[in-house]
């Protein structure tokens, strides 16, 4: 269940925030923070109107009330979705596949958290591996292959950290008499994209916003029991459509006073 508290003393602000952003969820009024300072997310940079909100993030919370995962950003106007939360905990359930590739020696799909975002926004892309039955790849950090690594195009509105990689194998090959990290069957490459956050960035978008292409690709070289084969480059591309934020705020006879 989703559930947020915010530090909104109004019961009108609440409902006028619920019913403009089709919120499905229960809202909790904290109007002195005691709720947000307990759980230890109170925002001791935010000022003026936002004084005493949330640092934005997730609590994971089982059916037993035990907080089993948290999600925070350094930067509070930088955030993870809802579903690139679900897809980190539940990767089956967290993409959406955008596009199919038929490639040398494995199947790839591309996937995605999120079709749209705005400044701040962090959602997650996948790359889905597939390699038949004896066939491997080398996992990164391998010494004297080359191994296989995502890597996208620099964008000026985006940031990429570091690429995910699943936990690899050990392979023993008995001709050379060596163990190497590699993968195997099907596996997962996880890649966060940070929207940008600067001024001049949400100027840019309009009241529309813009579609973006981040583009990039998947370099890897499969081998099975008796070949290693030529290095392959594959192009691989995601699309995100960055809205504009909505600033608009509650009528002036329910604002704060």
């Amino acid at each position: 269940m989703k559930l947020a508290a915010i530090s909104y003393d109004s019961e009108e602000i609440l409902k006028f925030f619920s019913e403009r952003h089709k919120v499905d969820y229960p809202l909790l009024g904290d109007p002195d923070s005691k709720t947000i300072a307990a759980f230890g997310v109170l925002n001791p940079e935010a000022t003026g109107m936002q004084k005493g909100f949330a640092r934005p993030g997730y609590f994971f919370i089982d059916t037993k009330g035990i907080i089993r995962e948290k999600f925070f950003e350094a930067k509070y106007r930088e955030r993870l979705t809802g579903n690139s939360i679900i897809a980190k905990l539940f990767p089956e359930l967290g993409q959406e596949v955008t596009q199919t590739v038929e490639a040398p020696h494995l199947q790839l799909a591309l996937e995605q958290s999120d079709a749209t975002g705005v400044p701040g926004t962090r959602v997650t892309l996948v790359a889905d591996v597939r390699l038949p039955a004896d066939v491997h790849v080398y996992a990164p950090g391998v010494q004297g292959y080359k191994p296989i690594r995502l890597v996208l195009d620099a964008m000026p509105e985006m940031q990429f950290p570091p690429a995910i990689y699943p936990e690899s194998k050990t392979l023993f090959l008995p001709v050379i008499n060596e163990r190497v990290p590699v993968f195997e069957g099907a596996f997962r490459i996880s890649q966060d994209v940070k929207v940008s956050t600067s001024a001049e960035f949400w100027g840019s978008l309009g009241k529309d916003g813009k579609l973006f292409t981040i583009a990039g690709k998947l370099d890897y070289q499969a081998c099975d029991k008796a070949v290693c084969y030529q290095p392959v480059s594959l192009p691989v591309k995601w699309q995100l459509q960055i809205l504009p934020l909505d600033r608009t705020r509650a009528p002036a006879e329910i604002r704060h006073k």
